[in-house]
């Protein structure tokens, strides 16, 4: 009697299906660690959607460029993680919540501009007021789509999906809200007579209080570190001159000039940063955490902090003159500028980095209440 034994080799493939694993029958993505107790939506769709030859890729990376760069590499920015792949933005945001909150947002702000147009508030804006909103207004803009397309830049170099969507939801905040700035400017430019569209371009190539914050983002769009430019935009940009410009002089002395729809368009752009901030924190505070690499990443934060926090100091203090442009003055630059620094610093100690900001006094405030 003869005994035929099949061998069975285990399959070495890439393939979809070549190998199964526990959990893969499950509708569950239990192929991961989730960050708590049970995988969110967030993560369901997040984790891992894009794979690395550390995980799942048994062939490497399946395409590459042509000079052999891979088609992700951990040398495209000089901070280093032992595992990337632990990240969970704190926000969860993903596709789909994206476009709902995008949409929302667009949404509310129509609302608020149909019904001002249509009560005719921008004919009652005060003069003085009006030209701000066209120069200065129209000059902050300009900063906003150019952090935006930095970050545009910034998003397709991350290694793992939750940092990718991280810095694109980002990207697509910044640009969202230059082109709420934009449409806005223009809408209630119909309804006032002489209003400039065009004045706040200028303005921003030319005007000497803008051109430090030019430099600054200028500096983010050039840079060739992808965590570098996530950095600049909400350690440094945001709160010393994003912020600054928005809640410190906007947000406090729109009402006084008998306008109450600018406000409620700046907002949306507030609600997006504490978004943001959140998300680029609990990255930087998990590298500077890192068992493997934590020392060495706290220091290279550092220097970026202190080469770009006395860019962004200098800019916010050259901001300072738009603070007297309204007839109506209620809101203090200096009481601004100390709030912006108190918020860098609350960042810092967020991050494990400190923040040695320079200790530059602005000139005797020029904004007193009337």
């Amino acid at each position: 009697m003869t005994v035929q034994v099949q061998v069975v080799e285990e399959a070495q493939s890439a393939a979809a299906g070549a190998k199964t694993f526990p959990g893969s029958d499950s509708r569950k993505y239990n192929y991961f660690e989730p960050k708590g107790r049970k995988a969110t939506h967030y993560e369901d769709v997040t984790v891992d959607v894009q794979p690395d030859p550390e995980r799942y890729l048994l062939q490497n990376w399946i395409i590459s460029f042509g000079d052999g760069t891979p088609t992700y590499s951990k040398d495209w920015t000089a901070l280093k993680s032992s595992d990337w792949h632990l990240y969970r933005a704190p926000d969860q945001e993903w596709e789909r919540t994206h476009y709902q909150r995008q949409s929302t947002i667009v949404g509310m702000i129509q609302n608020v501009v149909d019904n001002a147009r249509r009560a005719g508030a921008p004919t009652r804006f005060d003069k003085a007021w009006v030209k701000v909103l066209q120069d200065q207004v129209g000059a902050f803009k300009h900063a906003e789509y150019g952090i935006g397309t930095a970050l545009m830049r910034a998003q397709r170099y991350g290694y793992t999906q939750m940092v990718n969507n991280a810095i694109l939801t980002n990207s697509s905040y910044k640009l969202r809200f230059a082109q709420d700035l934009t449409l806005y400017l223009s809408e209630i430019g119909l309804d006032i007579s002489g209003f400039d569209a065009d004045a706040g371009k200028k303005h921003w190539l030319e005007d000497p209080a803008w051109q430090p914050t030019r430099e600054l983002v200028e500096h983010a769009r050039g840079s060739d570190d992808f965590l570098k430019q996530y950095f600049i935009t909400n350690v440094i940009y945001e709160p010393l001159i994003g912020e600054l410009f928005r809640s410190g002089f906007v947000m406090q002395v729109a009402a006084a000039q008998n306008d109450f729809s600018t406000p409620a368009v700046v907002s949306a752009a507030e609600a997006d940063y504490e978004r943001n901030l959140a998300n680029a924190v609990e990255l930087f505070a998990l590298l500077t955490g890192d068992a493997q690499h934590g020392a060495e990443n706290k220091a290279i934060l550092q220097a970026w902090f202190d080469q770009y926090g006395s860019m962004g100091v200098n800019a916010a203090l050259n901001l300072q003159p738009i603070w007297s442009s309204p007839r109506v003055k209620t809101a203090q630059f200096t009481d601004a500028l100390a709030s912006a620094r108190n918020r860098v610093e609350a960042i810092c100690r967020e991050i494990g980095i400190m923040a040695g900001l320079p200790e530059i006094e602005p000139a005797a405030s020029l904004a007193v209440a009337e």
